[in-house]
């Protein structure tokens, strides 16, 4: 399948991130083909060497990135720092509050050097009097009512992914794209801003609307009272569970007949809706008893022909091989720092029909690190006394290049 790599061609990114917020906002603009610039310290982004939970982040988030890697803490990595971000559209950082200003890299110094720089700040909290508190996705699932509405009643639970850190990090590029097409009429950047709680807020929105319109507190999910009397996970042959769901009439007819439910598909009082939803302690017994004699394959083979939602349960590791993902161009393939090759997911977009592809690899620590310098005009003879003395580190085991 062929990909779309270039809407963003000609815009520079430098992107001073670590962990996951951050980075998926660099990763939204590098996927459209924005030359995105990743500064590390000397000695690489601290998030390249965790393990358990956090082993695939730096994978996942950086590639189609240029790793820099020097140290922003001595005077002559600094200006090296600040004379790229004077050649830049977008600088985009998630440190805590106050950290780069105390480094000179705060929204006030950068926008004075160049008033089109659009600065992308990705925080736990927007002002207000959380603003100084620190934040992790987790932190803010807890405080914005997302792990209370996961979770069964007394043990809220995070959702299964960093969802707030990604969605956060999403909303700053949408920030990000907003402010470069103000750009365009105006010539001046502006400072952009997500957050974590804000973002967690957002997506629960839906439960706080649902409080407001009907007076009563929406139920965590596992306990919900369903808007349609078929929407469950089902469990079928060899332990397997899959996912059905009804939710409209038209939809409810067409089961009947599927699994020749004659009886229901005949009682008129099962036809609407909010009426199965009354009678739904009758109708999901017997139909835990059906499925129950089907195979996973026999009963999606069986929806499939219905048009109803359905879904097998599956686990990250059945994403490698999943049909629609490995025809549909849904996974890069990419070789990771370790040196590893692997397969992980293209941003969710298609644009004439194409999906963002991958240019680069996710880079070694300084991967890019001589070629963005002279990029800024320094000699090699220069480079070299600064790798020397430490203050820049590059990756000379490994030749920079494009992913085909």
């Amino acid at each position: 399948m062929s990909t779309e790599t270039g809407l963003l061609s000609g815009i520079k990114v430098v992107e001073f991130t670590h962990m996951v917020m951050g980075p998926a906002a660099g990763l939204v603009l590098a996927d459209l083909g924005a030359d995105v610039i990743k500064v590390e310290p000397v000695g690489g982004d601290k998030t390249r060497r965790l393990r358990g939970s956090g082993a695939g982040y730096f994978s996942m988030y950086n590639r189609n990135k240029k790793s820099l890697s020097i140290d922003l803490k001595s005077e002559e990595g600094k200006q090296l720092a600040l004379k790229l971000i004077d050649e830049a559209d977008i600088f985009i950082e998630n440190f805590r509050p106050g950290a780069l200003e105390k480094l000179g890299f705060g929204y006030e110094a950068l926008s004075s050097r160049n008033p089109k720089l659009i600065y992308c700040s990705e925080k736990g909290f927007l002002d207000g009097p959380y603003s100084h508190r620190t934040a992790l996705d987790e932190v803010a699932q807890m405080m914005g009512g997302l792990a209370y509405m996961t979770g069964p009643p007394g043990r809220p639970l995070r959702a299964g992914s960093s969802v707030i850190d990604v969605t956060g990090g999403m909303f700053g590029a949408i920030a990000v794209l907003a402010a470069l097409q103000d750009r365009t009429r105006s010539g001046k950047g502006r400072h952009v801003s997500a957050s974590l709680y804000e973002t967690t807020v957002f997506l629960v929105g839906q439960h706080m609307a649902q409080y407001a319109v009907t007076g009563t507190p929406a139920a965590p999910m596992p306990t919900r009272i369903s808007a349609w009397a078929v929407y469950d996970v089902f469990d079928v042959k060899d332990d397997e569970k899959v996912f059905v769901g009804v939710v409209s009439d038209t939809q409810w007819r067409a089961f009947c007949e599927a699994f020749s439910l004659t009886d229901w598909a005949k009682d008129e009082t099962l036809a609407a809706n909010n009426e199965r939803v009354a009678r739904r302690d009758e109708i999901i017994p017997p139909l835990r008893e059906l499925f129950a004699t089907f195979s996973k394959d026999e009963l999606m083979a069986k929806l499939e022909t219905t048009g109803l939602p359905f879904a097998p349960i599956q686990k990250p590791e059945d994403l490698f091989t999943d049909e629609h993902l490995t025809e549909s161009g849904g996974l890069l393939d990419m070789t990771i720092p370790d040196g590893g090759e692997i397969a992980l997911p293209a941003m969710p977009i298609a644009i004439d029909g194409n999906r963002p592809g991958l240019t680069l690899n996710p880079p070694e620590i300084g991967e890019h690190s001589v070629a963005v310098l002279k990029s800024i005009g320094l000699s090699e003879s220069e480079i070299s006394d600064l790798i020397e003395r430490g203050l820049v580190d590059t990756a000379p085991h490994k030749t920079p290049q494009a992913a085909e």
